[in-house]
Formats: C-alpha cells, structure tokens, sequence
C-alpha cells in the first residue's frame, strides 16, 4: 500500500491548505484502514506504515490545532461496530496507547512521568513490565459475580455484544471466585490463539477447502465475532486479563500489580511474564528478555506494555486524546527472511488503486509463512529496483502484512529486467491509470483506474457509496442488497441507473424478486417505493452520491452552492474535462475548493464512460433540487460556529445544515477563530477551552434567539 509515501513535504513546509487537505486524506486513509483491521479482520497495511499514518497526522496538528477536525484519528479508536451483533456501550472508555519504537522514547516516557508527578530522581517510582498480546481487545462485564455481557472494543466506546460467544472460551469464568466481591466488575484482556492451536485449525480449514487464515489474531478475531456460538466453541480459544473497567466502589486494590493479581484470584488467567521495575532501565532488560523468549511464548507478542503502577497516580495522569498518560506500548522491531520473488501480481482495489504484490517463494518469518508481500507503489518498485527472479529480504513489520524492504543485488539473476508497471487498468475497459496531484502539487504515488463506476473493480464499492445515507439514502437497499443486486443475474445492478428501473424490470422478468430467499410481497412493495422516493433529490447529495474522489459531503455542498442548479455544474465539470482554462479558474475560486477537487472533477467527467452512467442516471430522476443559497443578512453570516453536547432540539447534522444556510462556518474543534460555541448537556473539553479563549457560549435556546428561529 502506498502509506509510507503520500508525501514528502515536511510538516514544518505545509502550508494551512496543503495541512487541511492532508489531514483531510490522512482521516480518511486511517478510518480505511481501521475498518479493515477492527471490522473486518483483514488488515491491509503493516503495522509500521500504519503507525506512520497516525505519527504525520499527530504532527500535523500539533502544527495546525486550529485544522484538527471532527472526525480525526486523534479523536478515534478502533473502529465502529459493523452492525452484524448488538451494540454495547462501554461504562468506561476502551482506549489504545501510544507506541514507542526506540529505546530513547521509554526513557523520555520515564522522564515525561516524573516531570508531571514532580517525582525527584530519588524518590521511587514503580512501572510494570507485560507482554503485549497480539489478538482482539474484549471488555468482560460481571454483575452479582456473573457475567453478563461481553463485548469488543469497537471504536473504544461502542463495541459489539459477543457474550454467547465468549461463553465458550474456557479461560473465561462464568462467575467470579472470591467472597465481597463489588456489584458490578468489568475486566479488560486479550483473546487470542496459540500457535498449536492455530496450526490446527488451519490444518482443518485445509482439509475442508476452506480458506487458511494468515495469522493468529485475524483467525482469533474470525472466531469470536462468529454469528454461530458454535463455530466459536470449536476454536480453542484463549484469554489474558490485564485491566478492568467499571467497578463498583472502585478498583479494589491500590496498584496496577495488585489488580492483576486480584483477577487472578477471580479466576482469570494473567501473563506470569508481567513485572514491576523501579526505573527505565529494568524496563528495557525485561524488554529484552520477553523479546528474547517470543519465538518459544507459544502465542504472538508484539511488544511490551509499561503501566504506572499506583492507581491514584494513574488518576492524576490521566488521558491524552485517545491515549492514557501513564502507559505505553514499546513495539518490537520487524522480523526478515530473505526468498526469491517469483512474479509480480497487480491487485486491483475497491477504489481502484493498483497494488503491486510480490509472490515469493514459501518462506517461513516469525512462525508464519509468507508467500505475499507488498510492494506498495511503482515509485517504491524503482525505488528498490525490484525484479522478477530477485532474492528479496522479507519484512513482517507488527506481524501483519510482509513487504520487500530490499533487494540482495549479490544474488541477482544476469537476465533480470527492470519491471515495467502497467499504464492500463486490468479491467476490460483497459482504461488509463492516472496519478493524483497532491496538495503540495505533486504527483502522487497511487495509480488508479480512472473508469469510476463503468470499471468493474471499483462498481460495488461505487454503488455502496451512492446509496449511502447522506448520499441518496435508499431505505431497505444497504450494503448486503446491494451486493446481492450486484450479484443477482434476473435484476442485476450495475449502475446507479439501474436501481431506478428495478421495478420495471421485475415487471418482466419470469423470476420474480419477491419469490427469492431474503424477500417477500410486502419487503419488495417497501423497496420499490423508498427508490421512488428518492427521484427527487438535493443537489449536494447528488454531487456527493457520485463518488468523485476528494469530493465530501462538505465540497459537495460548496460546489452545489456556487453552481446553484446541475445543469450549472454539469456544464462547467464537462468544460473542465475538455481543459477550459476559464471554467477551471471559476471552480478552484470556490472557498475551500482547490486543485486535488478541480482535478478530480476533471478526471472523472472526462471519462466518457462516467458521463454516460451519470446521464443514464439523471434521466432516471424527477428533479434534482436547486441548492438554497447561503443568508448574508443574519447575525451569523461569516461566523464560525462550533457544536458541541448533546444537542436536544435538533441533530448535530440539523445544526450543521441551519449554520451554514444562515451563512455561517461550522467547524469541528475549537480555536482562535472561533465566534461562536453552542453547548448542549454534556459539554466537555470544546467548552472548557472556549471559556479558556474567550469565546463566546451560547445554550441551545440561545443560539435560536440569536438567529431567530424557534428549533421547534
């Protein structure tokens, strides 16, 4: 994957467009990649690139606070639930921790701790020492000493309710051991897989013909969020506990030490590899020693874990964005073997990107064996010079994806050749792969298809997007229907366009839709009419539902109102595409519209096969409703406003829509530039800072008075 090379442009070089552009692309590209690794259990990208996604983005706004935006991966973690089990609110926080990577960053953690507790260098200060399990975080909750409910991380507020599936795992207790034990106890740890245990199940999965799994933590985490408790059961799965949540009273004990070894009186299993240290460099000998003993653990590790000890100082500490103060993970260098590259494959993916991956000779690295390996871009293929018949050096950067990081010039074959990286997609179309322009005016490194809709690769995840609910939000047609559509050989769905002839086709068709499994008279009626439904649409959500690359919800709706009606924009996209140099002027004018937009909208309505999907569409439609353009004359016109709390009187997307009609800026965070902060119940650190700077607070009622309307 191309994470590792988006850019070159140092942080201290950005400029606040080419920032708020890259923090917008980084948002986006970390969410991605959080939803394959949490949701879906198939990581795409090495734990190294990944965390060098977030390192950028942290630095970024440390330079720019006032561009942090709502959805930053500073704000996140993990992932969403994907809808598949029940949601579970999580009483307390699951939250990650920060990595470090060299041995100088834990003693300035060290450091860091002590300067903030006032802590002088001779008074003690205890840290524990654990492994850090590689597997799938799960909060465990007890009440009455029973357990309850058990439920994944999620996006560390909300996860997924797995209780009948952890049911089955046997380090688990059903009911707590021990006598005064509190009400209500949630306990934290890691489910995961030994190794024999994973061999076997892959041995299985073999012999089954079923696919294998690449490696412990994606089979540990396949297996617990199994819809079928008894495929769980079947899979040994084991579980460490290492930290509580909610508990009643408190925690029972005074130390982080001292709670684990109250769970294991509990009954749980803890790591016996845990320790507590009195400085740094006891922490980096049991690094060393734990790092020393992981091929012989007989699970995964990737790294240790180090935790203040006392409690009450965890307290005082406390939390950094998504991360506590007085812990972190100190992540073990990558794993290499060397093999031959036997070929070169392109994956193509669901948007398109081409993705060199290098089929190797079977080779073992770190007890897994790879076959596979990334190669992210053709720049990193130059790059390494890498060719077909090479010996290559293998990296298993944080034990998930392996990439070449070189290539053993010694060994090279004499007949070897320069690898030449295709300038055709490989769908059918055979259309041109193009190379974004970043914001620092760059070429980028990601080479796309840029047949949109018409390329096959990339129409399921196009389709998705369009019925999306802040797209054309097709009730009853979601992302399993659309599949199925997609799929389906009597109603098939290819295009936006189809979906608007679906009832008409059904009309025809000897097969009938309400006579296939998953439907039914009544759910057909349904779906039929919510398409109906939306032949009328706003121009913003039409503009968005597109999927033109780099155009949000939020451009999406600057282009509508600089353009007013479809026609408008219509015009002018296709004058851009033909290279009307006028008509590209008048669309980068637009606030907060630049070139990576005004490229975009280029390269997608100068694909003709993209032209004709949307006109196909647009003749499917009733009306495509004019944008409302912004109010100058209210109080608010040219303010920028900030929402904050648990807005009573309208959604958080109400307030952001009135906001702008009224001709306003909202934005997601507070700073300097801040004029107005509505705080609804349960306002928290936007307040405090807005007080802090002077901003003006306004209470819901208030803000309706202001603009006088009644948020009734």
């Amino acid at each position: 994957m191309a994470g590792r090379h988006h850019t070159t442009t140092p942080v201290a070089a950005l400029t606040p467009e080419e920032a708020a552009d890259e923090l917008a692309r980084l948002a986006h590209e970390i969410a991605a990649h959080d939803a394959r690794y949490y949701q879906e259990d198939a990581p795409t990208v090495s734990d190294a690139d990944y965390d060098a996604l977030r390192v950028r983005n942290t630095a970024i706004e440390a330079r720019f606070p006032e561009l942090i935006r709502e959805d930053s991966p500073s704000r996140k973690v993990g992932a969403a639930p994907t809808g598949k089990f029940a949601k579970v609110r999580h009483a307390v926080p699951m939250l990650s921790l920060q990595n470090a990577f060299a041995d100088e960053e834990v003693l300035e953690f060290v450091e860091r701790i002590r300067r903030f507790l006032r802590i002088p260098e001779g008074e003690s200060l205890v840290i524990t020492a654990e492994p850090k399990i590689d597997g799938l975080s799960c909060s465990l909750r007890y009440e009455g000493g029973a357990l309850a409910v058990a439920a994944t991380r999620g996006d560390g507020f909300e996860g997924e309710d797995v209780t009948a599936n952890v049911r089955t795992i046997e380090d688990v207790p059903k009911r707590l051991k021990g006598r005064g034990l509190p009400d209500v106890v949630e306990v934290r740890g890691e489910v995961y897989l030994a190794h024999a245990d994973f061999a076997a199940i892959n041995a299985r999965q073999q012999a089954a013909g079923k696919p294998v799994f690449a490696n412990p933590r994606n089979a540990a985490a396949g297996s617990l969020r199994q819809l079928d408790p008894g495929i769980t059961a079947s899979r040994p799965l084991k579980f460490f506990a290492y930290a509580w949540g909610d508990i009643t009273g408190g925690p029972p004990e005074d130390s982080q030490s001292a709670m684990v070894r109250w769970l294991k009186g509990c009954g749980f299993v803890t790591n016996p590899l845990m320790k507590a240290c009195d400085s740094a460099e006891a922490l980096l000998a049991v690094y060393r020693d734990i790092e020393s003993r992981r091929a012989t653990l007989g699970y995964d590790i990737d790294g240790v874990v180090y935790k203040v000890d006392r409690i009450d100082w965890q307290e005082r500490l406390g939390f950094v964005s998504r991360s506590p103060r007085w812990a972190i993970a100190h992540k073990f260098p990558a794993e290499k073997a060397t093999t031959v590259l036997r070929d070169i494959e392109i994956q193509v993916g669901r948007t398109g990107a081409h993705t060199p991956v290098a089929k190797l000779e079977p080779i073992t690295v770190g007890g897994v064996v790879v076959q596979n390996a990334t190669l992210h871009n053709a720049d990193e293929i130059a790059r390494l010079d890498v060719r077909i018949g090479d010996t290559v050096e293998i990296q298993r950067a944080g034990d998930v994806i392996p990439q070449v990081v070189r290539v053993v010039i010694e060994k090279r074959p004499a007949d070897t050749r320069p690898y030449e990286f295709p300038i055709l997609c490989k769908c059918d179309l055979k259309t041109a792969l193009v190379r974004e322009t970043t914001a620092s005016g760059e070429e980028g490194v990601v080479a796309r298809c840029s047949g949109e809709f018409a390329c096959p690769y990339q129409t399921i995840e196009h389709l998705r997007h369009f019925v999306s609910r802040r797209a054309f939000d097709v009730e009853g047609l979601g992302e399993k229907q659309i599949a199925f559509f997609f799929e389906d050989e009597d109603l098939p769905v290819g295009a936006p366009a189809d979906i608007f002839t679906l009832a008409k086709r059904d009309e025809t068709n000897f097969k009938k839709l309400k006579d296939k499994e998953g439907f039914g008279s009544l759910s057909v009626k349904n779906l039929f009419e919510a398409i109906d439904a939306r032949r009328t649409i706003a121009l913003d959500r039409f503009i968005y539902a597109l999927g033109i690359r780099h155009v949000g919800e939020t451009t999406a709706r600057q282009l509508a109102r600089a353009y007013g009606t479809w026609d408008a924009f219509f015009a002018t996209a296709q004058r851009i595409a033909k290279g009307d140099a006028e008509a590209r002027a008048e669309m980068d004018a637009i606030d907060q519209i630049g070139d990576a937009v005004v490229d975009a909208v280029a390269k997608y309505f100068g694909e003709s096969h993209n032209e004709r999907v949307v006109e196909k569409l647009v003749a499917e439609l009733d009306r495509i409703v004019d944008a409302e353009k912004p109010q100058s004359a209210t109080p608010v016109a040219g303010k920028t406003v900030v929402f904050t709390g648990a807005l009573e009187k309208m959604t958080r997307d109400e307030a952001k829509a009135m906001a702008e009609r009224l001709g306003a800026k909202v934005a997601g965070s507070v700073s300097k530039k801040t004029d107005f902060l509505v705080a609804g119940p349960g306002a928290g650190s936007k307040l405090t800072k807005a007080r802090d700077a002077g901003v003006t607070v306004l209470t819901e009622d208030e803000w309706f008075a202001l603009v006088g309307e009644t948020g009734t």
